[in-house]
Parts: C-alpha cells; sequence; structure tokens
C-alpha cells in the first residue's frame, strides 16, 4: 500500500520520538531529545537562573554568571551579554569562556572556569566611544575578536578589534580611570573594512568570513597577506595586510540569489582600497567603508536580508558556511569548495514534531552554533517567555539540505526568561557534554550564562 505524504511525515515523527527515547539515557549527545512542541511559558524572576525547557528533561542548567552580581562586586558591567567563546587554543586551553555587551558602552569579560570567577577585562570608558560588541570569537592563532554591530554612513564605528590577551588580562573595577584597560592589548584591526559586524569564522586555509548586518547586507571573505604557517607559529601578524571580498551571485544584482558565486575584490592585498571603493576617515583614520563600496556596480555584491551569524562545518575535509538571515526567516548554505550558496532551511521546513511545515513557529533566525557532532542549532532573536526558542537541525546525511525523509528542524529548547532572548550557544570543544547559552537583556535587567551539561 502506497503511503500518502502525512501518513509517512507522522511516521517520521513517531520515529524522531521514539529514537530520542531509546537513547537518552546514554545521555551523550546534545542531539538526544524528543522535539518540543511549543514553547516555553514565562517564569518568574525569582526563577530565572534556570529558565529553559529541554526537549531532553536529562539536561542539566545553571547559572553561573549574571551581571546583578557582577555589580555588587563593584565590575563595571553594562549588560546585554552577546556571544560567547572559549580559549580554544594555547594554555589552559578551554578554561576562560569570554563574552561581550552589546551596549552603547561595550565591554568584554571572562569567566574562570574552574574557579567560577568573573572578571570584565576591558570596558569602554566613555559611553559612545565603542558599541554594540556582538561578535567573540577565539582566532586560531590564540587571540580573541570581537567587533561593532553598528554602521552607517557618518557612523565611527563598525570596527574589528583583536584582544590579544584576553588569558591573562586584569580584571577591572569601578570607578574606572584613563588607565583601567591598560592591562589588555586592544587593537582595532583596520585593515577589516567598516560593517556592522556580528558573525565572523575562519576556514581551515585561513580565510576570514563576515557580514555586514543590514536588510541588504552582504558576506565578506578576509584573506591575509600573510602566510598561514609564519601566523600560527606567531612569525608574522595576520591582520598586517589582507585582501577583502564581496560575495556575488550572477551580476549581483538579484536579492537572495542561490546558485554559483564569486568573490570580487574591494581592496588590494595591502587593504587599501581598489580604485573607485568608498573610503571613510574617521577621528584621523582612513577606512574602507564596505556597505557603500559593494552597492556599486564594480564592486556589487549579493544583497541578503539581515545577515547575522555565520558558522562553518567541515565534512570530509571540506568546509560549509552556513548564515542566518533574520529578515527572511532563512539560513543559507555556502559550499565554499566549489562556490555554491544554497538555502539550508526557512519557514517551509518541516517541523518535526508536527509534521507539517514550520511557518510562523520559526521567525527572526539570529545564532548559529554546531556540537561535536557536525550538527547545526539556529537560535531565534524572539521575546523569552513567548515564543524564543533553539532549534535543532536534523540533517541525517548531511547533504546541506533538510529535504529528505525524516529531516527537518525540531524545537530544541525555549527560554521562560520574560524581556531576553537567547543568544550565544556555544558547544564546549573540550567536552561533547557541556554547553553554554547566554540570556540576555531581559527586563530584570540581570542578565546570565547558563551552563548546560549531560550527566555522566
Amino acid at each position: 500500500m502506497k503511503s500518502s505524504a502525512t501518513d509517512l511525515r507522522l511516521a517520521v515523527v513517531a520515529g524522531l520520538a521514539i529514537t530520542a527515547s531509546a537513547v537518552i539515557a546514554d545521555g551523550t549527545r546534545f542531539s538526544d531529545f524528543t522535539a518540543l512542541t511549543s514553547s516555553a511559558a514565562p517564569v518568574a524572576v525569582s526563577a530565572e537562573g534556570t529558565p529553559i525547557t529541554f526537549g531532553n528533561p536529562d539536561f542539566q542548567q545553571r547559572s553561573i554568571a549574571d551581571r546583578s552580581a557582577q555589580l555588587l562586586a563593584g565590575a563595571p558591567n553594562s549588560g546585554s551579554w552577546d556571544m560567547n567563546t572559549t580559549n580554544e587554543t594555547g594554555p589552559h586551553k578551554g578554561r576562560y569562556l569570554i563574552t561581550v555587551f552589546e551596549t552603547g558602552n561595550s565591554g568584554v569579560q571572562r569567566i574562570d572556569l574552574h574557579t567560577g570567577e568573573t572578571e570584565t577585562i576591558w570596558q569602554s570608558l566613555t559611553p559612545g566611544d565603542h558599541v554594540s560588541f556582538d561578535a567573540s570569537y577565539w582566532t586560531p592563532w590564540g587571540t580573541f575578536i570581537t567587533a561593532e554591530e553598528s554602521w552607517g554612513t557618518g557612523s565611527k564605528y563598525g570596527r574589528l578589534f583583536e584582544l590579544k590577551n584576553p588569558t591573562t588580562a586584569w580584571g577591572i573595577t569601578l570607578p574606572l580611570t584613563p588607565g583601567s584597560n591598560d592591562g589588555v592589548e586592544f587593537i582595532h584591526r583596520n585593515v577589516v573594512p567598516r560593517t556592522s559586524h556580528e558573525g565572523i569564522q575562519f576556514d581551515k586555509a585561513g580565510n576570514m568570513y563576515f557580514i555586514d548586518e543590514l536588510n541588504g547586507g552582504s558576506v565578506y571573505k578576509f584573506t591575509s597577506a600573510a602566510k598561514w604557517g609564519d601566523v600560527m607559529s606567531g612569525k608574522a601578524e595576520y591582520f598586517d595586510a589582507g585582501q577583502t571580498f564581496v560575495l556575488r551571485v550572477g551580476t549581483g544584482n538579484t536579492p537572495n540569489a542561490t546558485g554559483n558565486f564569486q568573490w570580487v575584490p574591494l581592496t588590494d592585498s595591502t587593504g587599501a582600497a581598489l580604485p573607485g571603493a568608498v573610503t571613510v576617515t574617521v577621528n584621523g583614520v582612513t577606512s574602507v567603508d564596505a556597505r557603500n563600496t559593494t552597492d556599486l556596480a564594480a564592486f556589487k555584491g549579493t544583497d541578503y536580508q539581515r545577515p547575522e551569524d555565520l558558522q562553518i562545518q567541515t565534512i570530509a575535509g571540506a568546509d560549509y558556511l552556513y548564515m542566518t538571515t533574520t529578515s527572511t526567516n532563512e539560513v543559507y548554505r555556502l559550499d565554499l569548495k566549489r562556490g555554491v550558496i544554497t538555502l539550508f532551511a526557512n519557514q517551509d521546513t518541516i517541523n518535526l514534531a508536527t509534521g507539517v511545515r514550520l511557518g510562523a513557529a520559526l521567525s527572526s533566525p539570529d545564532n548559529l552554533a554546531i556540537d561535536h557532532d557536525g550538527n547545526i542549532y539556529i537560535v531565534e532573536d524572539r521575546n523569552g517567555g513567548v515564543d524564543d526558542d533553539i532549534w535543532f537541525a536534523r540533517d541525517l546525511n548531511k547533504d546541506g539540505d533538510l529535504n529528505d525523509a525524516g529531516e527537518g528542524l525540531a524545537r530544541w529548547a525555549s527560554n521562560g526568561t520574560v524581556g531576553s532572548e537567547f543568544t550565544g550557544l556555544y558547544f564546549d570543544p573540550t567536552d561533547k557534554r557541556r554547553a553554554w547559552v547566554n540570556i540576555q537583556h531581559p527586563n530584570s535587567g540581570n542578565d546570565r550564562t547558563i551552563e548546560i551539561t549531560i550527566p555522566e
């Protein structure tokens, strides 16, 4: 007897639940869960230390840092904690969790995962001098980078910064003084053009990818002029010189395009603007304006609608770059070797809890994360206690689409903290049983870092 499409989808849903139930007892994977059928209800302020509903009740959560405690300890802390990373390489690998403040008075915070001590290690001394830190990434050569998610004509922002001693910089306290940040090497890397930054990723060849978070923003690649081996050995500086390119599909004039793409240069190999590219001079520093340059015909980049986060997935030695576009509720996948961009997920993707298309259940995808098994997670920018969820992408054959039987998105976790959003989901590279996520800008004002673990 030939099964109908509905019968097949219901069988898939049942299979997902059965599979999850069978492996939950093993407790070794974050992909072991039963899809949630709805978002979390609001939690009381007194319960904000454990605000997450999971598809696996065995997952454990605890608040390991909160803004109120930092303020009580006299630490400068402007809140809106955003993306997370650890010191993924080097001495004391994996000991520190680093996050940033996405405010008009941005800063950088470090949690010692061994002692539990949380410190602000860099803080903008004057409101408005540095704003909207969002990116939080560990470089392959062992430093930390962040950048401003703020750019536009006449702006002084859009900068990328490298913090060169993130694990040894001393913690600072209030009151701030002109010397408060003297213990940290914090450098504006002007070779990277100015955009509204969020997602940043490196491929295995050492190319750095970044975006312009805008309705009509583009995707960029920076290639250092230094030899990768010299950068990794400390003989050369990655950001001393390099070339930036923008992604173009076809002529670049079709928004949200998929298909074959090329990388169009907008700077030379030193980082200087090519003839015709737009530059800006801010406080005596001349920078390339990526946004306005790649609106010009000679440098036209393909427009996407609020591209935000990026995530690299490596399969059989090949790198694939995933990108969220918040306004169009989409996730794209770039095959970096073949030069092809495809649609990975959107509101037409199957909801594995119901067997039908997601529709508005998936809305405002923002952050991306990847677990030890290479599974992609999609984090929404929505209202905690209403519909702020993390979705698990079940791509069984890792072919970059979710169209095969048994594939789709499943609601993995949901946030109950009122007025907040999930951000910065990050799976511990050294421990497959641990992850972290931030609860950003709650109504209570008490941002938190939640540690998620799987019991032994």
